[in-house]
């Protein structure tokens, strides 16, 4: 499991890097979601990485 912490803002940059962020489930700077670690999220993650921190959760959380 990731953990992915939106850390600056989208503004100025191209729609399809803000579509991305939306499509990972980030809405404001600060903002974080928890994604399992599989193929289609680390993709979206290489492309707006450096709009990102991700974190390595070692165990899974209960999301409620």
């Amino acid at each position: 499991m990731l953990k992915i912490t939106l850390k600056n803002s989208v503004i100025g940059y191209n729609k399809r890097q803000r579509a991305t962020v939306k499509a990972l489930g980030l809405g404001k700077v600060g903002s974080s979601v928890v994604q399992s670690d599989n193929d289609c999220v680390k993709g979206m993650i290489n492309k707006v990485g450096h709009l990102l921190e991700v974190e390595e959760l070692s165990d899974p959380v209960e999301v409620k």
